[in-house]
């Protein structure tokens, strides 16, 4: 029998016991979930309510917990059951994806294990048929080539050899492909390409970019992981498998909650979304910087986001006002601006705090300038966010006396009026209990009061969050008042002016985000996170020194894994930034860079050609996978261009690629080319509000292309009149590397000049 058919037969046998169990599974789901509403539906009929005395309120209580108890335990039960059910499930569909042969020392007989997305015993013989992938002795799948091998379990190291690595691709329950390596392949580009009976030159290449993917996923001892890798060489795949391992090797300890990923939008988060639950893991939790700032600024003002700030620096270059607002940008980005607010923050230690009236029902109750007053009467040897509570908790005791003068008030009259049934019977309940359900007077004042307290709960909550403090106008202070230092830019006053001028109009330029988070925390004191164990950031070469510096701050305990590549840098604030920022940042951590220089994600062709646009790209290699050379096609004017780039759609759409990028420059571009396709070809825009990431012909702007691949990328527009700017190379970099398959550029006139140094062998030139 061949090495296939015994194989088939084994995940046959699996998925047949796999069903016996989620039968098994089924059937128990479902008699918990009958027992759970069994116990809710009978909760008070089964708690005997007795309060008459103190001994039988203690008995009342003891089986009101009893009843709880045994509630918790049902439930968390079928918690359980329900997971374990949904991974067998996985496990059905794809019982496993790799097995090696090892034998111990001292051992006569040779191990087969078999590795999956979970663990799968089989009761009735004793013996795992899957193994979860993160268990110690799969780290031999992944650590080791054939020979000498050993792994760490609990009662020891465990030594011996490796004698067979095989790896498989099983869709619902039939082997697609598998194939014999010395090492192990995580991503399904590379697993079809070996499947087709690869070379032993492809078997190395593949070897070398495992062991480099491994150093990522199973780094446990830096507290800050940099990978730095070149477009399409599975930097985030491998930080995605990283995160199911981890979440693995700290069980019990960490929880996917714990986990927080920075993406670079939201679209990017949908890209995504469906990885880990297919490692077998919980989501961890999924941000964008930009959410997260907008969620802790909250409605004082419109935040403009990284993405429209892009816009601006790309389309605006004729304003009066453009060079102030990039010159702006930069400083403002800087570690140089953070210091200036922290001189800021303590020159306001002395004078220059702002605060708002405390109101109620439209009347002040505590004026702004006696907060003032208050707050600078204390000790200045206290620190400003001490004083702040100081003064927080003077205006609740204030709060607390103006409560007893608000009650004798007419509105308050009029209010009781209109309070529902329910909180009749509340106050009812309460005066029964009292024994005074028959004194008018008792209940009148127990209504006043509740309507008071009512009012001055949401006052309450505000205080508490620091409202009476004006961040706002701090802020703007700082600019109408010119401050500065050594390191502001020349034309720092017209700076200040036009920051000035957006605040007035309630609006936060992307690059004052995090300065005036900053700021806000240096006053009231950094409200860091203890809980989130490990931080993620993608793209970690788009965020300022400000904005990392920031995030340092607010995740103190964290470990940090960083994944960037500097040729993908499409944004304005990175233009005189220190290599090392990073390592400057963490000079208290142990650091620890990844470089993948190897690309894998397009064929070789798009890599030779994409390469040869940017400085060190000499140092990408190219995956051995043939293709397509990029094309180049220069058109006369717009009705040939349009007409033919819906043509080569419609073709390439026959030719059966699911995905097709019409890529543009701006959001701009991209609403002018819907314009003129609309008509012609059915297209799904992508803009930054999108959240889901669909399949088909798409119209995007390059910036939003990040992170993601398609089967072809078409570029609408290459001219030299449209890039042009040494800032935009790597933009139309970013663009062009996002095609997998087949990548088609279209110009007129000139094309840019990003394209000058490429060797006119590395592409075909075509005209309309």
């Amino acid at each position: 029998m061949s090495h296939y058919k015994e194989e088939q037969q084994r995940v046959d046998v699996v998925i047949e016991k796999v069903d016996e169990e989620l039968k098994e599974l089924d059937n128990r789901v479902g008699s918990v979930k009958s027992e759970i509403v069994s116990i809710r539906k009978n909760f008070w009929e089964d708690v005997k309510v007795n309060i008459d005395n103190i001994k039988e309120a203690v008995e009342t209580a003891a089986s009101i917990r009893q009843e709880a108890e045994l509630l918790a335990e049902r439930e968390h039960t079928h918690r359980h059951t329900k997971n374990e059910y949904n991974l067998l499930t996985k496990i059905k569909e794809t019982p496993y994806f790799g097995r090696i042969d090892f034998k111990e020392d001292a051992e006569a007989d040779t191990d087969e294990i078999y590795i999956g997305i979970g663990s799968f015993y089989d009761k009735e013989n004793d013996e795992f048929l899957v193994y979860d992938w993160r268990a110690p002795i799969s780290s031999l799948y992944y650590d080791y080539t054939l020979g000498r091998a050993e792994y760490k379990a609990p009662i020891g190291t465990i030594s011996g050899d490796l004698l067979l690595k095989r790896q498989y691709m099983i869709r619902n329950g039939t082997i697609q492909s598998m194939f014999d390596t010395g090492v192990t392949i995580g991503d399904e580009l590379l697993q079809e390409a070996l499947g087709r009976n690869a070379s032993e030159q492809m078997k190395s290449i593949v070897a070398t970019i495992q062991r480099e993917q491994n150093q990522i996923i199973r780094n446990d001892k830096s507290d800050v992981l940099i990978v730095q890798g070149t477009a399409g060489s599975g930097k985030t795949s491998a930080a995605l498998q990283r995160v199911a391992y981890l979440l693995y090797r700290y069980r019990g300890t960490v929880h996917a909650d714990q986990m927080l990923l920075f993406s670079p939008n939201e679209l990017f988060n949908s890209y995504i979304a469906n990885v880990l639950p297919e490692l077998g893991e919980e989501n961890m939790q999924q941000t964008t910087f930009q959410a997260y700032v907008e969620h802790m600024i909250g409605k004082s003002f419109t935040v403009e986001d990284s993405f429209a700030q892009l816009e601006y620096v790309l389309t605006k270059k004729n304003e009066s006002t453009y060079e102030t607002r990039v010159k702006g940008i930069q400083y403002k980005s800087s570690v140089e601006f953070m210091g200036l607010l922290e001189k800021y923050a303590r020159s306001l230690s002395e004078k220059g705090l702002q605060f708002h009236d405390v109101t109620c029902k439209g009347e002040v109750l505590i004026e702004a300038k006696s907060i003032c007053a208050y707050f600078y009467s204390l000790d200045m040897m206290i620190a400003i966010p001490n004083r702040m509570q100081l003064t927080m908790e003077w205006i609740l005791r204030k709060l607390h006396e103006f409560e007893k003068i608000e009650a004798k008030k007419d509105w308050v009259e009029r209010e009781v009026q209109y309070l529902n049934k329910e909180d009749y019977n509340r106050i009812y309940e309460k005066l029964e209990k009292d024994n005074q359900f028959d004194y008018y007077e008792k209940e009148h004042e127990l209504l006043t009061k509740y309507v008071v307290k009512k009012h001055f709960r949401s006052l309450r909550r505000r205080v508490k969050k620091f409202a009476f403090v004006n961040h706002p106008a701090i802020f703007q202070q700082l600019f109408e008042s010119k401050q500065k230092d050594i390191f502001v830019p020349d034309c720092w006053g017209d700076i200040c002016k036009q920051t000035v001028k957006r605040l007035k109009n309630k609006q936060l330029a992307n690059e004052d985000a995090a300065p005036y988070l900053f700021l806000k925390e240096l006053l009231e004191g950094f409200k860091t996170n203890h809980l989130v164990k490990f931080v993620f950031i993608d793209e970690v070469q788009d965020y300022t020194a400000f904005q990392l510096a920031f995030l340092k701050r607010l995740f103190p305990k964290a470990k940090w894994t960083l994944l960037g590549d500097r040729n993908q840098n499409i944004f304005s604030h990175d233009q005189n930034r220190e290599n090392n920022i990073i390592a400057t940042l963490f000079t208290d951590h142990k650091v620890e860079t990844v470089q993948l220089n190897r690309s894998y994600r397009s064929t070789k062709p798009i890599i030779e050609f994409t390469k040869c646009m940017i400085p060190n790209g000499n140092e990408i290699q190219a995956f051995n996978r043939d293709g397509k050379k990029p094309v180049c096609i220069k058109v006369s004017d717009e009705r040939e261009h349009v007409e033919n780039m819906v043509l080569k759609v419609k073709e390439l759409k026959e030719k059966g690629y699911k995905t097709v990028a019409i890529i543009c420059k701006t959001n701009e571009e991209c609403m002018k080319v819907m314009e003129l396709i609309r008509d012609t070809l059915y297209v799904h825009l992508v803009q930054k509000e999108n959240t889901t990431y669909e399949k088909g012909v798409i119209v995007i702007p390059a910036y939003l292309a990040k992170g993601i691949e398609f089967d072809v990328v078409i570029i609408f527009d290459a001219s030299n009149d449209i890039y042009y700017r040494e800032s935009e190379r790597n933009l139309f970099y970013t663009a062009c590397t996002r095609a997998m398959h087949e990548l088609y550029v279209y110009y007129a006139g000139e094309l840019t000049k990003f394209l000058t140094h490429v060797p006119e062998e590395l592409y075909i030139r075509e005209r309309c």
